[in-house]
């Protein structure tokens, strides 16, 4: 997954280094220069074409998606194989996916950051031990974290091992077909038919959260493309270059985003400095408020989606993104290269330098400006 993870010495910042710093502490509300995909204005912003005929209607709205023709997509001058696709959710979808992420994604035999310190019956069924404390969290009083609060990644499919950097054979787990489903039809919208999603990171951010500057080339095929989807606060996205000497573009990824990294772009750098509050001024935005309708497609990928259940949901999201990546590893009809594994490395993960709070900040300790 993240195989080259930015370090760099004090004194010795790069441009993309420089921006993010930048950004990590920008606070508005001047946008400074960041592009925004729902309102685009940038002359570096064009139009990208999508293969309208390849989703069928019937199943872009199995998925919660408008139809294909409804999109807006755009990509970005000097950045082929980069789509921006702003929000293409029917009215009330996204609640699907965030309660997905909290209640269902969570679950054994799926992996997290907490695996590392905790027992996995500590870590079993982590919303039921969260809802309670989520539901009557107050913004007067300082509470404890609950255990989905603690939350920073969950892994699907293949698992990315955090200390190797690599995917393996023998450390895979079914990946969820609602999940599987929603990435193919995109994929086949942006023109790549053939893609099968193997493997996805979920990240969860708070406020206080960041990405480190990372490049995506852990999956042993890179002509499939990386998917991206956001929801709940927004959040400024950096992409850059092949070297982290080229300054990168920044733009906002709000709630809904989907963003394709093909091609070119596929093997870029790229970090997320800064989680915003909702720009809206509103504790969520305002593509949450609806929800989700009770007559679904019979055929539908999506499940009803409880009051009780938007309740604990939308608690969490007043305070956190979430972010779901889905990639193809394998090239079609090919297989994991031999390898010499001990038992270790295949079930210890770490959540490195790849997700990190105040990840920059904390690097820098010498430098004057923190």
């Amino acid at each position: 997954m993240a195989a080259r993870v930015a370090s760099a010495a004090c004194g010795e910042e790069d441009a993309f280094r420089r921006l993010f710093r930048f950004y990590r502490r920008w606070e508005g509300p001047d946008a400074a220069g960041v592009i925004d995909f729902s309102r685009p204005a940038s002359q570096q912003v064009v139009n990208s074409h999508l293969n309208i005929s390849s989703v069928s209607e019937q199943d872009a709205c199995r998925a919660g998606l408008r139809p294909v023709s409804q999109w807006k997509a755009y990509g970005l001058d000097n950045y082929p194989g980069f789509i921006f696709i702003p929000d293409p959710f029917l009215p009330g979808c996204q609640r699907h996916w965030v309660r997905q992420c909290l209640k269902q994604y969570t679950q054994k035999p799926n992996v997290c950051n907490l695996d590392m310190h905790m027992s996995s019956q500590e870590t079993t069924d982590l919303w039921e031990k969260s809802r309670h404390q989520l539901q009557n969290k107050s913004s007067s009083k300082r509470q404890p974290k609950s255990l989905l609060e603690k939350l920073r990644w969950v892994t699907l499919g293949y698992h990315y091992n955090w200390n190797t950097k690599k995917y393996s054979a023998d450390h895979y787990t079914p990946f969820p077909s609602d999940l599987a489903f929603i990435s193919e039809q995109v994929a086949k919208a942006c023109g790549f038919p053939g893609f099968q999603a193997e493997a996805g990171i979920l990240n969860y951010y708070h406020f206080d959260s960041s990405l480190g500057i990372h490049v995506d080339e852990s999956e042993l095929d890179h002509s499939q493309p990386l998917l991206s989807f956001s929801f709940g606060q927004s959040s400024i996205f950096l992409l850059g270059g092949q070297k982290r000497d080229q300054a990168p573009v920044a733009m906002f990824m709000h709630s809904g985003d989907v963003m394709i990294m093909s091609g070119f772009s596929r093997l870029l750098y790229h970090a997320v400095p800064r989680v915003l509050p909702n720009l809206e001024g509103k504790p969520l935005p305002s593509c949450m408020e609806q929800p989700l309708p009770s007559d679904l497609p019979a055929n539908s990928v999506l499940q009803p989606c409880s009051a009780e259940d938007w309740e604990v949901c939308a608690k969490y999201l007043e305070t956190s993104r979430i972010n779901m990546t889905i990639r193809q590893v394998l090239a079609d009809g090919h297989t994991f290269p031999a390898e010499n594994r001990t038992e270790g490395e295949l079930h210890t993960f770490s959540v490195g330098s790849y997700h990190e709070e105040h990840s920059e900040i904390k690097r820098h300790k010498c430098d004057t400006e923190s």
